[in-house]
C-alpha cells in the first residue's frame, strides 16, 4: 500500500438567506464574495433582492399571530435557548467576528459572550417590560383605566455595519428586543460583514424560534432597505446602520418614505462611531415597537 498523502481540499461554504425558518438560495441566483480585513476571501454570501426581501415580509407578516400570542414567559424559554445554542457554536463565531472585524480572537470572544449574554438579558425581560409599559391609570369617576403593551407587528431592521459597531453584538442587541416583545422582523444584514448574521439564522433554526419570527438577507443594503421603508406590510423600521451602510441622505430618504406608510421608525445616530454596543442596553429598544392598548372598565358597587 503507498504511503502516499494527499492535501485535503477545502470545504468552501456558500451561505443561505433565512427566510421562513428555511434557507432559499437568492431568486436571483446570484452571490458576491465576502471577504476579511485585509481582503482575502472568507465566503461566498448571497446577493438578496427587492424580492426576497419582499418574500421575506410575506413570512414575517405570517409569524406575527402565532408570536404575539405565545405566552410572554415563553417567549423568554426561547430566547434564552437562542443564548445556548449560541453558546455551543462560541467558537466559529469568534472565528467569524475577528475576521469580520479585523480584530484580535480576544477581544472576538469576549464581544461574542457580550452577544450571549444579551440574548439572555432580553430573556429575562420578555415577561417584565409590561409592568413599566403598562399599568393602572387614575382617572375622574367609577372605572377602571388600564394600559398593556401589544407589539407593533413587522419591523425592518437595518444590521450595524462591521467597523461601525460589531457584526453580531450590535445585531443580537436590534434583533433581541424586537421579537423579545412579540414582534417579527426582517434584517438587512451588514454588507460587507454578513457572516455572523447569516450564521445566526442557522442558530435561529435549531432553535424554538418559530419560522418566520426572523428572516436576514444578506446583499447590497440600497436594494433591501428601500423595500422594507416602502413596504405597506412592514409597520416599523429600525434605520440604525442606514448611515454607516449609505449616507445620511440615504437615512433621510427612508425615513421619508417610512413616513409614507406611517410607520414607527428608529432613527439612526448621526455618528455610527459614536454607538457602543457593548453598554448595558437599557429598555429603550424594548418601548420602541409597542403599542399601548388601553381599556376602560366600570367599577362594580
Amino acid at each position: 500500500m503507498s504511503d502516499t498523502t494527499f492535501a485535503r481540499l477545502d470545504v468552501l461554504k456558500t451561505y443561505k438567506l433565512y427566510v421562513g425558518g428555511k434557507f432559499p438560495r437568492s431568486e436571483s441566483g446570484r452571490v458576491y464574495e465576502v471577504t476579511d480585513s485585509n481582503g482575502e476571501w472568507l465566503a461566498n454570501a448571497p446577493l438578496g433582492t427587492r424580492k426576497d426581501t419582499r418574500d421575506a415580509v410575506l413570512a414575517a407578516r405570517a409569524a406575527v399571530k402565532g408570536w404575539a400570542g405565545t405566552t410572554a414567559y415563553n417567549r423568554g424559554q426561547v430566547l434564552y435557548r437562542v443564548a445556548e445554542m449560541l453558546q455551543g457554536r462560541r467558537e466559529q463565531f469568534a472565528a467569524e467576528v475577528a475576521l469580520s472585524e479585523g480584530i484580535g480572537p480576544k477581544k472576538a470572544a469576549a464581544l461574542v459572550d457580550a452577544a450571549i449574554d444579551r440574548w439572555v438579558w432580553y430573556a429575562g425581560w420578555t415577561d417584565k417590560v409590561a409592568q413599566i409599559a403598562g399599568g393602572a391609570n387614575p382617572v375622574a369617576g367609577p372605572y377602571f383605566n388600564l394600559s398593556s403593551p401589544e407589539p407593533t407587528g413587522v419591523v425592518g431592521i437595518v444590521a450595524p455595519q462591521a467597523g461601525y459597531g460589531h457584526s453580531l453584538l450590535g445585531l443580537v442587541s436590534v434583533i433581541a428586543p424586537a421579537i423579545a416583545t412579540g414582534n417579527t422582523v426582517v434584517v438587512a444584514a451588514a454588507a460587507d460583514a454578513p457572516l455572523p448574521a447569516l450564521s445566526l439564522g442557522e442558530v435561529l433554526a435549531t432553535s424554538d424560534v418559530p419560522g418566520g419570527v426572523v428572516n436576514i438577507i444578506s446583499g447590497r443594503t440600497a436594494d433591501i432597505a428601500p423595500t422594507l421603508a416602502s413596504h405597506q406590510d412592514v409597520n416599523a423600521v429600525d434605520l440604525t446602520g442606514a448611515i454607516a451602510a449609505e449616507g445620511p441622505g440615504a437615512a433621510q430618504a427612508l425615513e421619508a418614505s417610512a413616513a409614507d406608510t406611517l410607520k414607527r421608525v428608529v432613527r439612526p445616530v448621526l455618528d455610527p462611531f459614536a454607538q457602543d454596543w457593548t453598554n448595558a442596553p437599557g429598555t429603550d429598544r424594548l418601548l420602541s415597537f409597542l403599542e399601548t392598548k388601553t381599556v376602560w372598565h366600570p367599577m362594580g358597587i
